[in-house]
């Protein structure tokens, strides 16, 4: 029998999604829970699965093209029946219903005793996985070949990976560490690694620009881009920030020799466990020590009324290399202010590294109540950014600069940082800012306030 396979909506506001990458060719046997897919949708690349076991028979979306919630992708033969004659090549949307949301973590299969070797999967074919226990492969960096699988078929599941890293550990190599050898004194978005993940090819560049027109003093080509569905939303969601809040922003300069100091010292310590704070570490701490200070900098518009949020989740603005599309996302590190450095730090690598290779999911991406975005990196001094609703508010950071400075009345040589503060006037009063950066400003420059 024929099972049709539309594509889902992987968000609440998608309305189409792009085939990234197929990950499997037709002919190609997949069971449940298999990731088969990686689309790109309006807010992120994400993996889509499969809830059927079969044959894939028919691909009917090639690599690259976008189509419409509900289209038909391809066909799977379950078995059950002949499906000659049963496929047709879709319209690039559909007015039928559609796809149920992809769960991002189902729950994996119960382990099965394990099978003789005759079940195993044979050698040079493709890898049966469970989504959960891929996940935490790829958390723990592990080679997948070099599992056996215990499930069905000789499928990977959860309880064979955990087997694995547990064998790791008992055998002296200890749980993967954030890399040592990046992140730097800038104020930069951390570039590490807290995990090790596979890289994902983003999707191929069109194989001529749209118009393309010679430069006579250059040489060059001009041409066009067309715009993907994450950068198209971003676009939306600029303009509507920019025309619905009435913006204005608050700057202030951070002393920030004391972080660097204590950053040098907490890593050397850190070394031998792998771990390396970034200065990036120390802002989102700050902010959201500071946010459970002044409850307003932690709230939205709510049209007749102000939403005070409980739960302090800080977003950390990402830019996706140019490969992937380019764009910008927001992971969310939740509860930051009941979280330590060290914590704060592991989790904004792995979802930097997740976002730069696989995708976020969306929950990954969802309930943040404040932004950071850091230009550091790129060694700028200042600049503004723009709310990302239904924040009230978003944190620009330059980078941490040696300069000429007043200390104690004398002329020295310091680290200063610019942080700039944009704000909704609707929520947040110029005095109820000035007062949050004022306490973000001394957590920063008694930074050991931030480790209680």
């Amino acid at each position: 029998m024929a099972i049709e396979l539309t594509m889902p909506r992987l968000s609440d506001t998608m309305e189409s999604g792009t085939i990234i990458k197929w990950n499997v060719k037709e002919g190609d046997e997949v069971s449940a829970g298999d990731v088969v897919a990686d689309v790109e949708t309006d807010k992120a690349t994400m993996e889509m699965q499969v809830y059927d076991d079969g044959r894939i028979s028919k691909i009917a979306v090639p690599e690259g093209q976008t189509v419409s919630v509900g289209t038909l992708i391809a066909v799977i033969d379950d078995g059950d029946g002949d499906t000659a004659g049963t496929v047709a090549t879709p319209a690039s949307s559909t007015s039928g219903p559609a796809a149920a949301p992809v769960d991002p973590d189902p729950v994996a299969p119960a382990a099965s005793p394990a099978p003789a070797p005759a079940a195993a999967a044979p050698t040079g074919a493709r890898r049966r996985v469970s989504p959960v226990a891929r996940n935490i492969a790829d958390e723990h960096g592990l080679d997948l070949s070099s599992i056996e699988g215990s499930g069905p078929g000789g499928r990977i599941v959860k309880q064979d990976v955990l087997a694995a890293i547990e064998n790791r550990r008992a055998a002296g190599s200890g749980a993967m560490a954030p890399d040592a050898a990046t992140a730097s004194g800038s104020t930069s978005i951390p570039t590490g690694l807290a995990l090790s993940m596979p890289t994902r090819p983003g999707p191929a560049a069109p194989a001529q620009p749209l118009v393309s027109a010679p430069l006579a003093a250059s040489g060059r080509s001009g041409g066009e881009v067309p715009l993907s569905g994450m950068r198209q939303t971003i676009a939306k969601r600029l303009v509507e920030s920019k025309q619905t809040i009435p913006h204005y922003q608050v700057t202030v300069r951070v002393d920030m020799d004391p972080v660097l100091e204590l950053r040098r010292d907490l890593n050397k310590q850190l070394t031998p466990q792998g771990v390396k704070l970034s200065v990036n570490d120390f802002i989102v701490r700050a902010c959201a020590v500071a946010m459970a200070d002044h409850p307003y900098m932690n709230a939205s518009w709510g049209g007749d009324r102000i939403v005070l949020h409980g739960a302090v989740n800080v977003g950390v603005a990402v830019s996706l290399p140019e490969e992937r599309g380019g764009g910008l996302v927001v992971p969310t590190i939740r509860d930051a202010d009941r979280k330590s450095l060290r914590w704060i730090s592991e989790e904004t690598r792995g979802l930097a590294e997740k976002a730069r290779t696989k995708g976020l999911t969306v929950e990954e991406m969802s309930d943040a109540t404040f932004t950071v975005s850091n230009l550091g990196m790129f060694g700028v001094e200042h600049f503004t950014a723009v709310i990302n609703p239904p924040n009230s508010a978003i944190l620009a950071c330059g980078a941490a600069l040696e300069q000429p400075v007043v200390r104690n009345g004398q002329l020295a040589v310091g680290h200063e940082m610019q942080a700039t503060l944009s704000l909704d006037h609707r929520v947040i009063d110029g005095a109820m800012g000035a007062a949050w950066l004022g306490t973000f400003k001394s957590l920063l420059e008694h930074p050991a306030m931030l480790m209680v």
